[in-house]
């Protein structure tokens, strides 16, 4: 019997009115993890819900038959948006598997540990951080029945039900070292999205950001060698010819970006990619090298036009270096995706014109826009700095983009919840602490007012009938006009 089945519970699944969106992507985290185990003995048993043949996902019967037999030890891994259905899913399996241990892992419950554990008692450990030394060491002690207080990056219920968080685990520092995901556990043809990470971490301390805070604002790069490895790898093994490089600090400098490309051109394949950039990290010469072997397309976390935000949320830059390194990029590459948040609660109507402005600007150079409304997630300094002094409003109509669960449908530019599930919904609500991203500061004078205008500019779908219907080109995530699979990486 395996020793563990590990569950991917990413999914990139998406309703516009009748129609639903799906698209599979190498599940990376859990594969990472599923080798790590492997390679100390451990039999994992391996399921990417991603793959479960139903149109309706989050049927809690549809996810228990696909966990049907489990291992012993369940091991679970979400993001933020799936948080809410991973409880329930896992209440379901301690009810239907009473004996089993769960494990929470992935982002999904950064910095609400506690409060998950407290509040959902069948939740039996939390892991935090990187997985691939955390994971073997768990499992060794579970299967022993040793101590868990001697284990770094977790959380946890000890034999008196007092709830303990072990200190952090050390960061990984060489990348190198970890070996390639377990592809072997997955039909890798079946996948439609093959995303990579040169990358692990950001040193930016952007105060919206919930990237940076996972990996405790480090950053620690992969060498140009180990990168190109991959690649050649997926592309001899499933045809893979277009990567994704999903780590937003890719352009970490000049050095390592164009070592990078000196070695993908050594090896004479003609690979395409996708990778984020910096506006006060790149220059011509990086970015003509980039796109002379094979990057289509440079994404820019813009963020605001307003330099009085853009130092509020201690971007690193400012307006002035955007507006010099866009419409350079323009012309290089095939396209240019320029990312904006929106709804900052400290956010005049005029810093937000000011961004306005610079996104018709950049559209009308040839740039995407793709803004997203502000995710107050508990990691992120804004949520902690204004929570304390400011009402989060739920609106069930009005999602962020970062948290776009897949139970929403999407009609006449807004959302509507189906009856069937309300349940998951009630349980953010009931909640507002431990899922705060799906909250806003201020709907009526702050929110609402920045989307009227975002929809005149055709920058959001507008409700079916209004004259802004017919002009929209919307980049934002309530058009069906933009594929999904495009937004997933800020999602």
């Amino acid at each position: 019997m395996p020793d563990i089945t590990l569950v991917n519970l990413n999914m990139l699944f998406m309703r516009y009115g009748e129609e639903i969106e799906r698209e599979l992507h190498v599940p990376l985290g859990c594969l990472y993890l599923t080798r790590a185990l492997e390679d100390a003995g451990f039999e994992v048993d391996f399921r990417d819900y991603q793959t479960c043949a139903t149109d309706d996902p989050f049927d809690l019967a549809a996810f228990l038959e696909f966990l049907e037999d489990p291992a012993p030890v369940i091991g679970l891994s979400c993001m933020a948006n799936l948080l809410p259905f991973t409880i329930l899913a896992m209440q379901a399996l301690k009810k239907r598997y009473p004996g089993r241990t769960l494990v929470l892992g992935g982002v999904g419950s950064k910095s609400v540990e506690e409060k998950v554990l407290a509040r959902f008692p069948w939740i039996d450990i939390i892991c935090r951080g990187e997985g691939e030394l955390t994971g073997p060491a768990l499992l060794r002690a579970l299967k022993s029945g040793g101590d868990l207080g001697g284990i770094a990056g977790i959380s946890y219920r000890d034999g008196a039900g007092k709830i303990r968080h072990n200190p952090d685990r050390a960061r990984i520092r060489d990348l190198d070292s970890i070996p390639f995901p377990a592809f072997d556990k997955i039909e890798l043809k079946r996948y439609a999205g093959y995303g990579l990470m040169t990358s692990r971490g950001c040193p930016y301390p952007c105060t919206f950001c919930s990237v940076a805070p996972v990996w405790n604002l480090e950053s620690y790069s992969r060498s140009p060698r180990n990168i190109v490895a991959e690649m050649k790898l997926l592309h001899e093994r499933a045809g893979a010819d277009l990567f994704l490089f999903q780590d937003e600090f890719f352009v970490s400098g000049k050095r390592q970006v164009m070592a990078f490309c000196d070695e993908l051109s050594r090896t004479g394949l003609k690979l395409e990619w996708k990778a984020f950039g910096r506006v006060n990290l790149v220059d011509e010469e990086m970015m003509r090298a980039m796109a002379a072997c094979g990057c289509l397309e440079l994404r820019f976390g813009i963020e605001s036009g307003s330099d009085r935000v853009l130092e509020i949320i201690r971007k690193g830059f400012t307006a002035a270096q955007a507006l010099e390194v866009v419409p350079m990029a323009i012309p290089i590459f095939p396209r240019v995706d320029t990312f904006y948040v929106w709804g900052f609660p400290f956010e005049t109507i005029e810093d937000f014109r000011q961004s306005l402005f610079q996104m018709v600007s950049f559209r009308m150079m040839g740039a995407r826009i793709l803004p997203s409304l502000l995710s107050l997630l508990p990691q992120t300094e804004v949520y902690r700095e204004w929570a304390a002094k400011a009402k989060l409003e739920f609106s069930p109509g009005l999602l962020p983009e970062f948290v776009c669960t897949g139970h929403e449908t999407y009609v006449d530019g807004g959302i509507r919840i189906p009856e069937r599930y309300r349940r998951y919904f009630q349980l953010i609500t009931d909640n507002p602490d431990i899922f705060s991203g799906f909250f806003h500061i201020d709907l009526e004078g702050n929110v609402l007012p920045k989307l009227r205008l975002l929809r005149e500019f055709g920058f959001y779908a507008s409700p079916a009938g209004t004259p802004e219907a017919e002009k929209a080109e919307s980049c934002g995530a309530h058009s069906p006009r933009v594929q999904p699979h495009e937004l997933a990486t800020r999602v």
